[in-house]
């Protein structure tokens, strides 16, 4: 095996990294995942923004039954996959590091790629206080403490009850059961198509309140990330056809 690592001053190149992995295979192979997963790590040290390393020790991770360390490494890559505005892999590994660890927090990586895809949103993100009530489960400003990042936060405790949205354009509401998305309602729709307007708002204040009862389910998913992360490919995918002027099949040389 070649031991690109010897020469600590010398950047990798894509030689080296390909000899890496090579090595890393290698190892798992001959039942030696340990220095597999050192050399990795070490690797990684010298070149953090290598998606081929990160990928490797993500498969061997899962290939070893590391959950931990696979989700670790989902979540930096669905920032380097940012990075490169490949948006795809960028929900994939997100999806992926919930499904590895249910404990992981995904609501930055949310944030993090709808912002990089709406720009606009950090831009005119208003940031002035807002009066809350203090007499709830649950309260704060939409422009300091992400949509995201409440439902996350609803998830992981497994809390039963309202989210209010309050903000210029709407009012709006998310029924939650045992922590799980199941109705929401905003400018007079109802079930996905307000969630689709819900999950758009970024300033204003939330207030959560716990129910005693359950509500009716309207929105039935088995997650609520996927759910969101469905949500926001769909609008990506809508606006990218709207701004695309020939449209599908409508070139000029459709027809050849």
């Amino acid at each position: 095996m070649t031991n690109v690592l010897d020469e600590v001053n010398v950047p990798f190149t894509e030689v080296s990294i390909e000899s890496i992995l090579l090595d890393a295979d290698l190892f798992v192979k001959y039942k030696s995942p340990d220095k597999a997963f050192r050399l990795l790590n070490d690797s990684i040290e010298r070149s953090p923004r290598s998606i081929a390393l990160r990928e490797k020790l993500r498969e061997i991770c899962i290939s070893q039954r590391e959950s931990m360390g696979a989700a670790a490494q989902c979540l930096a890559l669905v920032s380097l996959y940012i990075g490169r505005e490949d948006f795809d892999l960028a929900y994939d590994r997100l999806q992926e590091a919930k499904l590895l660890d249910p404990r992981t927090s995904v609501a930055s990586g949310l944030e993090a790629i709808r912002r990089a895809r709406r720009p606009e949103f950090a831009d005119n993100r208003d940031r002035s206080p807002v009066k809350v009530r203090t007499d709830l489960t649950m309260a704060g400003n939409l422009a300091y403490v992400s949509f995201f990042d409440v439902v996350q936060v609803i998830e992981n405790s497994k809390m039963t009850g309202l989210l209010v949205l309050k903000s210029d354009k709407c009012l709006a509401t998310v029924s939650f059961n045992d922590g799980k998305i199941v109705d929401s309602e905003c400018n007079g729709k109802n079930g996905t198509m307000a969630f689709r307007e819900i999950i758009e708002i970024n300033s204003g204040s939330f207030e959560f309140t716990l129910a005693e009862a359950e509500f009716p389910v309207v929105i039935n998913i088995s997650s609520n990330t996927n759910f969101m992360l469905d949500t926001l490919t769909q609008l990506d995918t809508e606006r990218a056809d709207q701004f695309d002027p020939a449209g599908p099949g409508d070139s000029m040389f459709a027809d050849w």
